[in-house]
C-alpha cells in the first residue's frame, strides 16, 4: 500500500516551486534535525524546508514521524527509510511483499494486488547488483516489469515449483518453493503481477498463498516455512528491505561545475563521479583519497590521521613512527635511529660502524625487499592459479579435458582468462553488444583474427556449476551449418564463459518485431528460415549421438548470419534426451509463451516439447505476433491460444499477417498453418517430428517458390531454367500427373511447355 500511495503522490505532483527549480548547493542550518530514532541523517537528506539539498525533485526531502507505536520512524514521503549513505551513494528502504492467497470460504484464489512503484521523477534507480526478483510459494509464477518508455521495456517471470514439501530445502532459493532471478540495470520503476494460470488452489491444503517481492539479496534467506504458513509476511513485518541508487540532479560532473552556485560538491578535497548508469544520470561526491566525512558540507571532508585511525591497521611496520599529514602520513624512524619504518625496522646509529659496512646493511635491505617482493609475486601468483584450477575442476573442466584428449577430431579449445579479457579489452563497455538479465554478450577478436561472441553469465547456479562440463560436451558435439559454432569456452572463472562465432545480423525476434512500419520480410523468406531452423533441430533430435533436446527453442535462439541464414544458438537448457521413462526435472526451464504444456504437467522434457515450442516459432512467422503478450485480454495472452482458438472458428485471415496474404494464396498459408496446428497438439505423441516438420516446410518453400497449377487442370508448365544466357539441355524427365506418371524426353530446348494427354 506504500507503494501504491508513493505512486498517487507522484502522479499528481506537476513540478517543484519556482524557487526549487533553478536548484541552489545550499546548507543546512544548525536547528536542522541530523538524527531520527536511530537512524542519522546525514545531508543532502534531510527534514524540513532549508535542511536537505534542493535539485526539483524529492529525492533528499524526509519526514520523521512519531508512529502508534510510540517510536520515530523515518520516511522519504510514505517509503519507511532503513539508513542512508553518502559514500556509496545508496538509500535503503522498505519495499512491500505483494502475496496472493487462497480464500477457503470461496474456494477460489483471493483477489491479488499488482503492486507497481514509479520513481521516474526522482533520481533513485534500483540497485541491480544488490537486489534480486524473489517468488515464494508452490506452482507459483509471477512477473516483474518495467515502468519505462516502450523501447526499454523489461520483463521477466519467475516460477517456483513444488514437486513435494519433502524437496524444499532451508537456504535454497533456486526453483523449488523459491525462485529469484537478476533484474537489468538503470530500473527507476517496476510492477509486480502473478499469472493467475497458476496459482496455489491445488496447493492451498499445504501452501495456501504465494508471494512475489523485490529485495535486498543480502538481507533474505529462505526458510521452508515460508511455503508451509504465513511466517514470510509475519517475521518481516509485511515489508522487506530494498537498495536504491541515487545521485544528484541531471547532469554530468563537466556540465555540473559549469554552474558554481548548483554545484554540490561544496567541500574542500573532494571529487566529482558521474552517475554509473550514464549521462544524463547525475553525479555523486566522495572525499578525495585521504581525507573522509561528507562531501556535500563545506569543509566537509576532512584529513583522516591514519596514525590513529581504530578502524584500519596500523600504517607503519614500527610502533610509534607514524606522522600524520594532510591527505596522507609518513613512516619515520625516531633520532638516533635509521632503516626503513614502513615495511622495516628502525636500528640504533653506531658511529663506529664503516662505511663498509652502511653499505653492505643497504643492499642486504635492498635484497631483503626485493626478495619480499618475488616472494609475495610468487605467493599470489600461486594462489590465483589455485583459484584458477578449483574453478576449473567445479565446473568439470577435467572431465572435458579428458574427452577432447581422447576425440583428436574435436573442435573445442579452453580458453583462459587473459585471452578472453585481451579479446574484449578486458570486457569494455564499448564491446557489449546484448545484455539480459542473465549476463552480457561482448564482441571480441582473437588472436588468430577470429570475430567471436563472448557469453559472460551474471549467476550460475550450484546446477548449472555441477553440470556445465556435460552441457560443454553436449554443444561440442555439434557440427550443423544451421547451428551457432561453439569456438570453446573458459572455465577457469566463477561462472564459465562461453565462445561462439559471431553472427552479425541479430536474431529472428528482432526482425519480426524490431520494425513498427515499413515492409516486412517476404513469406518466402520467412519459410526459408523456418525450414533452416526445422533443420537444425531435426539434427539435434535425429543425427547427433547422443540426441539432444534444445529446452528453448524461441525467436531469440534464432540469429541471422549476413545472409540471413538462421542460426540456432543458446543451449543453457540443452539436454541429453532420457533414456529412461522415470527421468524427469525439478525446476522447468524454459520461456513462457513457448513451453510444452505437457512438459510443465509431468516434468519430462521429451524431443516433442522443441516441437511445440518451434510450432510458436511458426506462429510468430505467420502473424508477426509476439509468443506471450501481458497486455491483451486473458484469452489473447497466449499466441498459441488466441490461434486455436481463431482456427477452430475458421477464422485464421484475421490473425495472418496482411503481407503475406497478398504474396501467397490462401490456401499455400492454411497448409502452413495446419503445420503449426499439428506442432501444438496437447499430447506429445499427437505431433509430428522435426524431421516430419522439416520436409513439410521443405515442400511449401518449393511450392512458394515456384507456383505450379494444380495436377487436375491436365496442363503443367516448368521453367527449366533461370540463367540470363542462353543454354541447352538435353535428357528426360519424370512426371507425375494426377494418379499417372509419365517419361519426357527434350532436348536442345531452352524452355520446355508439356501438354498432357486430353
Amino acid at each position: 500500500m506504500i507503494l501504491a500511495l508513493l505512486t498517487a503522490v507522484l502522479v499528481c505532483w506537476v513540478g517543484p516551486p519556482p524557487a526549487a527549480a533553478a536548484g541552489t548547493a545550499m546548507q543546512p542550518g544548525e536547528a536542522c534535525l541530523r538524527r531520527c530514532g536511530n537512524i542519522d541523517i546525514p545531508y543532502p537528506f534531510g527534514v524540513g524546508s532549508g535542511c536537505h539539498l534542493e535539485t526539483g525533485d524529492w529525492t533528499f526531502s524526509l519526514s520523521c514521524n512519531r508512529t502508534s507505536d510510540g517510536r520515530q520512524r523515518l520516511y522519504n514521503y510514505q517509503i519507511e527509510v532503513v539508513d542512508m549513505s553518502v559514500r556509496y551513494g545508496q538509500l535503503r528502504i522498505y519495499s512491500l511483499i505483494n502475496p496472493w492467497c487462497y480464500n477457503s470460504s470461496t474456494r477460489g484464489m483471493n483477489g491479488q494486488n499488482n503492486w507497481w512503484y514509479d520513481m521516474s521523477i526522482t533520481n533513485f534507480r534500483i540497485n541491480d547488483a544488490l537486489n534480486r526478483f524473489t517468488v515464494i510459494g508452490c506452482n507459483s509464477l509471477a512477473y516483474i516489469r518495467s515502468l519505462n518508455d516502450t523501447t526499454d521495456l523489461y520483463m521477466t517471470g519467475c516460477m517456483a515449483m513444488c514437486p513435494g514439501v519433502g524437496r524444499l530445502e532451508n537456504g535454497s532459493c533456486a526453483g523449488v518453493g523459491c525462485c529469484q532471478t537478476a533484474i537489468p540495470s538503470g530500473l527507476n520503476g517496476y510492477q509486480i503481477s502473478f499469472e493467475e494460470k497458476f496459482n496455489t488452489s491445488g496447493t492451498s491444503s499445504f501452501s495456501p498463498c504465494s508471494y512475489a517481492v523485490l529485495l535486498e539479496a543480502a538481507a533474505f534467506d529462505f526458510r521452508t516455512a515460508y511455503v508451509t504458513t504465513d511466517e514470510f509476511m509475519a517475521a518481516n513485518g509485511n515489508q522487506v528491505p530494498l537498495v536504491l541508487d541515487w545521485a544528484i540532479g541531471n547532469k554530468t560532473c563537466h556540465e555540473a561545475k559549469l554552474n558554481a552556485s548548483a554545484y554540490a560538491c561544496v567541500s574542500g578535497n573532494s571529487d566529482c563521479v558521474d552517475s554509473k548508469y550514464g549521462r544524463g544520470k547525475g553525479y555523486l561526491c566522495n572525499c578525495s583519497s585521504g581525507y573522509d566525512g561528507n562531501p556535500y558540507l563545506l569543509n566537509g571532508c576532512q584529513d583522516i590521521n591514519e596514525c590513529e585511525d581504530q578502524n584500519s591497521r596500523y600504517p607503519c611496520s614500527v610502533p610509534g613512527t607514524c606522522v600524520n599529514t594532510i591527505g596522507g602520513y609518513n613512516c619515520v624512524c625516531p633520532d638516533e635511529t635509521s632503516g626503513n619504518a614502513y615495511n622495516g625496522t628502525c636500528e640504533q646509529k653506531k658511529s663506529q660502524i664503516g662505511w663498509e659496512i652502511a653499505i653492505g646493511v643497504s643492499v642486504s635491505i635492498i635484497v631483503l625487499i626485493i626478495t619480499a617482493s618475488c616472494v609475495y609475486m610468487v605467493y599470489a601468483k600461486r594462489r590465483l592459479a589455485k583459484i584458477k584450477s578449483e574453478y576449473f575442476k567445479q565446473h568439470g573442466g577435467h572431465t572435458l579435458f579428458d574427452e577432447m584428449r581422447s576425440r583428436q577430431g574435436l573442435s573445442f579449445k579452453l580458453f583462459t582468462q587473459e585471452e578472453l579479457e585481451e579479446a574484449t579489452g578486458r570486457f569494455d563497455e564499448r564491446h557489449v553488444i546484448g545484455k539480459g538479465a542473465n549476463g552480457t554478450v561482448y564482441k571480441g577478436i582473437t588472436k588468430d583474427g577470429c570475430v567471436v561472441a563472448i557469453k559472460k553469465c551474471r549467476l550460475a547456479s550450484e546446477r548449472q556449476k555441477k553440470e556445465f562440463g556435460k552441457e560443454m560436451l553436449i554443444v561440442s558435439q555439434i557440427n550443423h551449418r544451421y547451428i551457432v559454432k561453439l569456438y570453446g569456452c573458459c572455465l577457469e572463472v566463477e561462472v564459465p564463459m562461453l565462445v561462439y562465432k559471431y553472427i552479425p545480423n541479430g536474431t529472428l525476434y528482432r526482425l519480426i518485431h524490431g520494425r513498427r512500419d515499413g515492409p516486412r520480410i517476404p513469406f518466402t523468406a520467412r519459410l526459408k528460415i523456418a525450414h533452416q531452423t526445422a533443420e537444425a533441430l531435426s539434427y539435434l533430435h535425429s543425427w547427433a549421438s547422443p540426441p539432444i533436446i534444445h529446452g528453448d527453442v524461441k525467436t531469440s535462439n534464432i540469429l541471422l548470419d549476413e545472409d540471413y541464414t538462421a542460426k540456432v544458438s543458446d543451449f543453457g537448457a540443452s539436454t541429453l534426451a532420457p533414456t529412461d521413462e522415470a527421468q524427469f526435472v525439478t525446476f522447468v526451464q524454459g520461456t513462457c509463451g513457448y513451453l510444452d504444456p505437457e512438459y510443465m504437467r509431468t516434468c519430462k522434457l521429451t524431443d516433442k516439447s522443441d516441437v511445440y515450442s518451434f510450432g510458436v516459432v511458426l506462429l510468430e512467422l505467420l502473424t508477426c505476433r509476439k509468443a506471450l503478450n501481458l497486455e491483451e485480454l486473458e484469452e489473447e495472452k497466449y499466441l498459441s491460444s488466441q490461434f486455436l482458438l481463431v482456427l477452430g472458428e475458421n477464422r485464421l485471415e484475421e490473425m495472418l499477417d496482411p503481407q503475406i496474404k497478398s504474396e501467397q494464396s490462401i490456401e499455400l498459408l492454411e497448409q502452413a498453418a495446419e503445420l503449426a496446428r499439428q506442432c501444438l497438439e496437447m499430447l506429445g505423441e499427437k505431433r509430428p517430428t522435426m524431421r516430419e516438420v522439416a520436409e513439410e516446410l521443405d515442400r511449401l518453400s518449393k511450392l512458394a517458390q515456384h507456383p505450379w497449377g494444380p495436377p487436375d487442370s491436365g496442363e503443367l508448365v516448368g521453367l527449366l531454367r533461370s540463367s540470363p544466357s542462353p543454354t541447352t539441355y538435353s535428357g528426360h524427365c519424370r512426371l507425375e500427373l494426377g494418379s499417372s506418371t509419365r517419361n519426357v524426353s527434350f532436348g536442345d530446348t531452352e524452355y520446355i511447355g508439356i501438354q498432357s494427354p486430353r
